[in-house]
């Protein structure tokens, strides 16, 4: 199963005329950035920028999801207009894009003209397919899911409270004959064990659907909801926001001209665990059927993070906000705790001392120390710049091993969607760095009138220099600045990919300038940290 997918995913590295395309879900201008959005932006920035280090052409498209009822609710409530109320909310999502570092291609807006274009003109073709027809519904509907419910969708005989209160409605609207396809889905779902990743998720999915799928609601009259695309075919009606906002995928990537073309299929949709049943593996894969259009190569499911083992919620006090911690720590510092903590796919845990310990201990103690005590013993022992390694023994032997050994495990973890891994190698290398110091320690060598100990002092700092150099090539996905500063802090220029150059153990570093000694994770605690070595 995982072969499988991984050589799926990995036919983009060999066929460049195609652009790697990988979305975000568009986030829904009702309320204000969480843990989860911010999470979901970094994790999609990571695969991005992994995939532009193979070599890929790759598009990154995230936005915002602009209309319905919630929205037209909200809006009154404050007494603005929706489109006022969605372009201050458009801003607080686009800031925190630009806070977290992500390198989005492309921002789609749903009140954007270019994408009610295409909600109208596939709504129109659907239509004269015959796969949307008018008829009356009598039974229940959540204002606050903005979707109709079934009596399977009680729990215990009761509405979940993600509901919020239920309203029995009778009212004429336009359906979408969605059920027609449920059996091709089936098989189109067995077939293709890639299509949802992590692989349970599809078996949530194939027990779904082993209950009769009702005809999907496309409508909702305009006396009720006024805050939406209005149907091409009948104005007295706007589009379910679902309908609307999935079709941001094809619309952002100019759906019908040639750059459509170079980049659908998309390579990965990136989506919460909530929004795949029914809206990603349901109703999306069956619009696209319906259309002819062709299936995106793979939806990417994350899990939550919690707090307590619960779900974050504003509403119970149990959340976090992260601008909150990109303030404080430093917004890669934020990247790595999201990345290291959670195994995509599955749920994780948030505590303010779990942040804490990553960040004291792999960041501040392990690699923070590293950068400082080398650059202070550079300037002290070397004149500043990178000496020239000419012993080759035990210690240097090993360090050169160990990082054989470990970059290929972290490009396979990394190529298979274990960040949280790959991580976990890269920093067990970090420490094998310090190990060697200790082992060597230059600090000691200096104090020798020794020819010897005056190359194995050269020594040991450009080993230093060199393994945190290579260190910082496999951080360039996660902590894209601070392995930038690495990089300058040694007097090189950050590569652009990651190829036999990059990664290999050489001497390119000697005679390069070192910086000034800096803290590059600086503790709220200072008076915990342990002062360098050296």
């Amino acid at each position: 199963m995982l072969l499988r997918f991984l050589l799926q995913v990995l036919k983009v590295a060999g066929n460049m005329k195609k652009s790697f395309y990988i979305t975000t879900a568009i986030d829904y201008a009702n309320g204000s950035p969480h843990l989860g959005h911010a999470y979901e932006k970094v994790l999609t920035d990571v695969i991005a920028r992994h995939r532009r280090l193979l070599g890929a052409e790759v598009y990154f498209l995230t936005g915002l999801d602009e209309h319905g009822q919630k929205v037209q609710q909200t809006a009154r409530t404050r007494n603005v207009t929706p489109q006022e109320l969605c372009d201050a909310v458009a801003e607080d999502f686009q800031g925190l894009c630009l806070k977290l570092g992500v390198s989005n291609n492309d921002y789609i807006r749903t009140t954007q003209e270019r994408h009610k274009k295409v909600v109208c003109e596939l709504l129109q073709r659907l239509y004269d397919k015959g796969e949307i027809y008018s008829a009356t519904y009598s039974g229940y509907y959540s204002p606050r899911s903005e979707q109709f419910l079934n009596e399977r969708d009680k729990i215990d005989g009761k509405w979940p409270a993600e509901f919020g209160e239920v309203q029995e409605i009778t009212e004429t609207n336009y359906f979408f004959k969605l059920s027609a396809y449920q059996g091709w889905l089936i098989e189109y779902l067995k077939a293709n064990e890639a299509f949802i990743f992590p692989a349970f998720r599809a078996k949530q999915v194939l027990e779904f659907l082993k209950e009769p799928l009702n005809d999907l609601c496309i409508s909702r009259p305009r006396e009720r909801l006024e805050w939406g695309i209005p149907l091409p075919f009948d104005a007295g009606y706007v589009t379910y926001v679902w309908f609307d906002a999935l079709v941001n995928y094809i619309s952002a990537i100019g759906y019908g001209t040639e750059m459509f073309d170079k980049h659908w299929p998309a390579d990965f949709h990136v989506i919460g665990k909530d929004i795949l049943l029914p809206p990603h593996a349901v109703y999306w894969p069956i619009m696209l059927k319906a259309l002819d259009i062709p299936l995106p190569k793979s939806l990417l499911v994350h899990g939550w993070w919690q707090m307590r083992g619960e779900k974050m919620s504003k509403s119970t006090g149990n959340s976090v906000n992260p601008l909150a911690l990109v303030d404080t720590f430093g917004v890669d510092a934020f990247r790595y705790f999201l990345i290291r903590e959670m195994n995509v796919g599955q749920d994780s845990d948030f505590s303010q001392d779990q942040f804490l310990t990553r960040y004291n201990s792999d960041l501040g103690n392990d690699l923070g120390n590293l950068v400082s005590r080398l650059l202070n013993m550079g300037h002290r022992y070397a004149d500043g710049k990178v000496p020239l390694a000419s012993v080759d023994g035990e210690p240097e032997i090993t360090l050169k091993k160990l990082w054989e050994d470990t970059h290929k495990v972290v490009l396979e973890n990394y190529a298979s969607l274990a960040f949280h891994r790959g991580l976990e190698l890269t920093f067990m290398f970090v420490k094998g760095i310090n190990a060697y110091a200790e082992k060597r320690a230059p600090w000691k060598l200096a104090k020798s009138q020794s020819p010897q100990d005056k190359e194995l002092l050269d020594t040991s700092l450009a080993t230093m220099a060199e393994s945190l150099r290579l260190s910082s090539v496999l951080l360039l996905a996660v902590m894209p600045q601070i392995a930038e500063r690495i990089h300058v802090l040694l007097g090189q220029k950050v590569p652009s990919r990651w190829d036999s150059q990059s990664l290999a153990w050489g001497d390119s570093l000697v005679g390069s300038p070192l910086g000034e000694k800096v803290i590059l994770f600086p503790r709220p605690q200072e008076e915990e940290t342990p002062a360098p070595k050296g």
